[in-house]
């Protein structure tokens, strides 16, 4: 092995460790994240980095006053989908709580708005 090669495996070597520990996280979102929409989603859609267990991943989405105003989650593969009411206009909290499939839990939460 060439002292090129050698070098080259050391400097690759921290993101092949850095991409086999990373946990599941939020890659975007539809309504995005922070994002104003004109009228209400049917569902809150999320993407992740990484593969869910569905038996132990959640979200919800509540209204300005803290009513949960969605109808349960789905999850299939890395996409978890959160049905939602009609939403009339306002600000939404989206709160998710995932186990991905190397076994670590990751929570958060975003807000999206209804309306102008």
């Amino acid at each position: 092995m060439s002292n090129k090669s050698i070098i080259a495996a050391l400097f690759a070597l921290p993101i092949v460790i850095t991409q086999a520990s990373a946990h599941a996280t939020l890659d975007h979102s539809d309504p995005r994240v922070g994002n104003t929409v004109k009228s209400s989603p049917s569902a809150v859609t999320l993407w992740f980095t990484q593969k869910l267990e569905p038996a132990f991943s959640s979200a919800q989405v509540t209204n300005a006053s803290g009513a949960v105003v969605s109808s349960g989650a789905s999850v299939s593969g890395s996409v978890m989908r959160v049905g939602v009411r009609s939403l009339p206009p306002g600000t939404y909290r989206v709160h998710w709580k995932v186990l991905s499939v190397d076994t670590h839990t990751t929570e958060g939460s975003f807000s999206f708005r209804v309306g102008q």
